[in-house]
């Protein structure tokens, strides 16, 4: 039987649209994409570098100062949990795949994951919503990797505020603790893996009407 490798974006496409994530998934159709904005991927990696720098000193980036937590410290871990190639893993007893790239880890008495987002604006009372599964997942492979965490995560949301001199932009930071159920994570990887080794699902949205007739 084939094995699959899922991630947290595949999981929330399996919720978005059935029929898309097992046409990706089996025969290799992806949905239409437009093209990636750089300017989010280029934060992400500045922003990385900056907690990295704290990291190196033993202490916490400003944005996380009184929460009583500290960077993880081991390096050369988190770099391959980091890597959208590698990340953390975990493979169930039939040799399926779950996969993910945190963007921080934090310790206290237990483990937390931080992922950090770059909006526009400061974050709406449902902007974490979006987040939920992936923070979950990510939480799971933690704790399927010997860890034991907290019930809860952080988001640390930076957006912009103004720009001063010499085009240099001063971004405000919101940082949001959400609730997250490691237990979620599992059942949805479980169900998405079901739908996968079944026939392609009936029901269908907008971006995948137009190849319905080929595998109907």
């Amino acid at each position: 039987m084939r094995k699959y490798v899922l991630s947290p974006t595949k999981l929330n496409l399996y919720g978005e649209c059935k029929r898309c994530f097992w046409l990706e998934n089996n025969a290799g159709i992806k949905r239409p994409q437009g093209i990636f904005p750089s300017l989010p991927r280029g934060m992400d990696s500045v922003i990385k570098k900056y907690f990295d720098s704290y990291r190196n000193q033993g202490t916490v980036p400003p944005e996380l100062e009184g929460i009583g937590l500290r960077l993880f410290p081991d390096q050369a871990s988190l770099d391959v949990w980091r890597s959208m190639f590698r990340g953390i893993r975990w493979t169930d007893q039939a040799g399926n795949v779950l996969r993910g790239s945190p963007d921080e880890v934090l310790e206290g008495p237990k483990f937390v994951i931080l992922d950090y987002k770059t909006r526009g604006s400061s974050p709406k009372p449902n902007s974490c919503t979006f987040y939920q599964l992936q923070l979950d997942a990510y939480t799971f492979l933690l704790t399927m990797n010997g860890k034991s965490v907290e019930n809860y995560a952080y988001l640390l949301f930076y957006f912009p505020n103004k720009v001063i001199g010499k085009g240099e932009f001063v971004f405000d930071t919101e940082l949001v603790k959400v609730e997250v159920d490691p237990n979620h994570a599992e059942q949805v990887f479980r169900d998405a893996i079901r739908c996968l080794q079944g026939p392609i699902p009936d029901n269908c949205c907008d971006y995948c009407k137009s190849v319905s007739k080929v595998w109907s």
